[in-house]
Formats: structure tokens, C-alpha cells, sequence
């Protein structure tokens, strides 16, 4: 009976250890370990950025401008026709 009784001690000790390693496993850093892994996380993805040339740059900007610009004439001719007919009809 003792020998029984030695080896469900030795097995709740065992499984005292292993729900403690569960629980370690489980437990977050500190806020501060955390945030501190987010900015090398993010400093070792800005290294694989493939950064575009200066002149790629101000040509796509141009392209950008040009876009903005033809649909302010679209939008403003649209919206003086549609003035224009409100004062025909008013």
C-alpha cells in the first residue's frame, strides 16, 4: 500500500512540474521585452525593403499629380454642367 501511495506522489509531482512548465510556457514577456521584440522586428523588415531610385520616385509622383489633376476638370466641368442646368431649370 505504501509503494502505491509513493508512486501517486512521484506522478502528482510530476504533473506539478509539468502544468508549472505549461504555465511558463503560456506567460507573455514583460510590456517591455514585447515591445522591445516589435521594434527589432520591425527594424529587420525595413532591412528587406527594396527602396525605390529618386528618379522612380518623381516620375510615379508625376503620375499621381497628372491622375489628381484630370479628375479635378472632370469633376469641376461635370458639377458647372449640372449648375448650368439647375439655373436653366430654376
Amino acid at each position: 500500500m505504501k509503494e502505491k501511495n509513493d508512486v501517486t506522489v512521484k506522478e502528482n509531482a510530476v504533473d506539478t512540474k509539468q502544468q508549472k512548465a505549461k504555465k511558463d510556457k503560456n506567460k507573455k514577456p514583460n510590456f517591455f521585452k514585447r515591445i522591445g521584440m516589435k521594434i527589432k522586428d520591425v527594424f529587420s523588415e525595413l532591412k528587406k525593403v527594396s527602396w525605390p531610385t529618386f528618379p522612380k520616385v518623381v516620375k510615379q509622383t508625376g503620375i499621381v499629380l497628372v491622375v489628381v489633376l484630370l479628375f479635378l476638370i472632370v469633376i469641376t466641368a461635370f458639377d458647372f454642367g449640372l449648375l448650368q442646368l439647375l439655373n436653366l431649370v430654376g
